[in-house]
């Protein structure tokens, strides 16, 4: 019965999108752009695009395997529809409901040899998976010497808020995950990085979790390229320029730190710089290490402070 209230909600998103995200939105989405050389283009929301990215994920490569919970008739939202319908019962599946199990289950399949795509229904419950990706799939690389891996495993999970999500709907675990070598934790800020990032993940050679902000699913929108791309990992976006200070986020927060660096601007004359860092691990230190002024949370500055101290311009906050 939950299930089917949630997904009645869900069809009352896509008739009228615009009107609902508005109204729970706390921010203004300012879509990417693509140059003309990246060809034909479509008009898509976010899991418009991570369902594109996983239909040619799926149709390039004949041992990639898509599960999850209800994965099988589209997903909570929407992001698996029509996919079993054209690739097959035995490639896109439903899974019991148990998170160690569906991540077990990924490193097995692909230590194996598959291209394991897991989805864990909403990315609060990741943590029961927590063992499993931690101390399995991140150190198999390491505790082989090398003789194996399931670098061919990426787990997507929706996170972060939305508004009437609750503490079980609404979290944002990436940070538990940063601080794990072997790992790779992306967090896309709109449609066009969620489908190059996530081919990107799909074929690295290194566990990813890829988390996907709820809110941005029909909130995001943008022409995305219908060719298929990757986009580099690690590698953050300077998104504005600034001279003052530096504030750097990822996802949502992202949209969010934009109309922080506009109020600075009109009310205080301060000039902002803005960096998405995409990645969270491993995280690009190249770009975040040039930065003369830095506001930024401290993990971040620990590290760079190590190196940087006697550079910075401004301490780290």
């Amino acid at each position: 019965m939950a299930l089917r209230n949630f997904l009645t909600r869900n069809l009352l998103l896509n008739k009228c999108p615009l009107r609902i995200s508005q109204r729970l939105s706390h921010f203004t989405f300012v879509p990417d752009t693509v140059s003309a050389s990246e060809g034909e283009t479509q008009r898509m929301n976010l899991f418009q695009a991570i369902n594109n990215s996983l239909d040619l994920a799926l149709s390039s490569d004949p041992t990639a395997i898509i599960f999850g919970e209800d994965v099988a008739f589209g997903g909570v939202f929407r992001c698996t529809v029509g996919l079993q319908e054209k690739h097959g019962k035995s490639r896109v599946f439903n899974t019991p409901l148990c998170e160690q199990g569906i991540a077990g289950f990924g490193i097995g399949a692909a230590t194996a040899g598959a291209t394991a795509i897991a989805e864990i229904q909403f990315a609060d419950y990741i943590l029961p998976a927590f063992d499993q990706i931690c101390n399995e799939a991140a150190k198999y690389r390491y505790r082989s010497g090398g003789l194996y891996d399931c670098g061919s495993l990426t787990i997507r999970a929706p996170c972060s808020a939305v508004g009437h999500g609750a503490l079980y709907h609404s979290q944002s675990p990436e940070a538990f995950f940063a601080h794990c070598p072997g790992l790779k934790v992306v967090v896309p800020r709109g449609p066009i990085k969620a489908k190059g990032l996530l081919l990107s993940c799909i074929r690295d050679k290194n566990p990813c979790l890829f988390f996907e902000p709820k809110i941005l699913y029909r909130s995001a929108v943008e022409q995305v390229p219908v060719k298929e791309y990757t986009m580099p990992l690690s590698k953050a976006d300077i998104l504005v320029e600034g001279d003052d200070i530096t504030l750097v986020g990822w996802g949502t927060q992202v949209h969010v730190l934009r109309e922080v660096c506009q109020l600075a601007k009109d009310q205080l004359n301060v000039s902002c710089e803005l960096i998405d860092l995409v990645t969270i691990l491993p995280w690009d230190k190249e770009t975040i290490a040039q930065v003369g002024n830095l506001n930024i949370m401290a993990f971040l500055s620990f590290s760079l402070l190590q190196k940087k101290f006697l550079k910075w311009e401004t301490l780290a906050i």
